[in-house]
């Protein structure tokens, strides 16, 4: 069903007001300055090396849309920014706000994106920004652990000895194929840098025995196997039709016979409108990287039958399909 709108409607999705306070807020640390009790605004100035009046005034504003309390001079964080944006809280989300801060300039060239076609992004940002990089890696594996467990049972690899988690980034799939099903080995195949952060998160989930790291570029280096199953998660929406097909390919070759190649990633319907969230993710893809898009789950089944897949099927609509060798 379409989606109807209101003039207030329409005026309220173009303001970007207390999102840029929120996403400024979060890359200050200004709820860090004021966790665990009240302070004045020159109290937190002081803190962040930020200038008195301008931090009054973004203080106040926090407080106008609910971040922040404030009694008197004295400003207070909210139960909820306490939990979700102090860091070393065990539920700090901030990553996924700071992802988006860095994204900001990005998303203001969007107009010259669209009349251009071409991207400001160049290059992966795994190795051009290590930083935001790790950001992301923590941001990707806090999401992804809401559905590891689920996606790891709905797959099914009680019979699967090996599977190669390729593009595994922080191991989050890895890890809970492992819990899931254990006589199941598991390598993770990513960057280099990437795997910095995956190993520390392995260890820390007493795995090092169970998963092994493998780096290089997926595009490029060999793969290893045989192995029984190999898991592609997010990966497609990063490149070209011509670079996926090819990987398709590629862990085709890799898979041992009767072995099954699993596809996750936000697929479109075929007219491109839905899912509305995929939708406008499309967009994003199109300004945050180099020659990403979103594609349909019939862009995907088709890769794998060219690669030579003889049952192909969709396991859930729009987010999951395997093909298997």
């Amino acid at each position: 069903m379409a989606r109807t709108l209101s003039l207030a409607d329409i005026f309220q999705l173009g303001y970007y007001w207390e999102c840029k306070v929120l996403l400024t807020a979060v890359k200050l640390d200004v709820f860090g300055a004021l966790a665990g009790g009240a302070h004045t605004a020159a109290d937190v100035s002081r803190r962040l090396q930020t200038d008195r009046q301008a931090t009054n005034i973004l203080l106040n504003a926090l407080v106008s849309i609910g971040l922040l309390r404030k009694s008197g001079e004295q400003f207070l964080n909210s139960p909820e920014t306490e939990a979700y944006l102090v860091k070393g809280s065990p539920q700090y989300a901030g990553h996924v706000l700071l992802l988006q801060e860095a994204e900001w300039d990005n998303w203001g060239r969007l107009e010259s994106v669209v009349r251009t076609g071409r991207s400001p992004v160049k290059g992966h940002m795994f190795q051009t920004d290590p930083q935001l990089a790790e950001n992301v890696l923590i941001v990707l594996h806090r999401v992804a652990l809401q559905h590891a467990a689920t996606l790891a049972k709905q797959i099914g690899l009680s019979r699967a000895q090996t599977l190669l988690d390729l593009g595994g980034g922080a191991g989050t799939y890895a890890m809970a194929f492992c819990r899931a099903y254990p006589a199941l080995m598991v390598t993770v195949f990513d960057l280099r840098e990437t795997l910095r952060t995956t190993e520390r998160f392995i260890k820390e989930a007493g795995l090092e025995g169970r998963i092994r790291l493998l780096p290089g570029d997926f595009n490029r280096d060999d793969l290893g196997g045989p192995y029984d199953a190999v898991l592609m998660s997010d990966i497609l929406h990063y490149q070209d039709p011509e670079a996926n097909a090819a990987l398709v390919r590629k862990a085709h070759r890799a898979l041992a016979p009767s072995g099954r190649l699993v596809i996750k990633d936000r697929f479109l319907d075929d007219g491109r409108t839905t899912p509305a969230w995929t939708a406008v993710f499309a967009v994003h893809i199109l300004v945050n990287t180099e020659k990403g898009r979103c594609y349909t789950m019939a862009e995907a089944v088709q890769w794998l039958k060219e690669a030579g897949f003889t049952s192909v099927d969709e396991l859930e609509r729009a987010t999951l399909v395997q093909g298997i060798k």
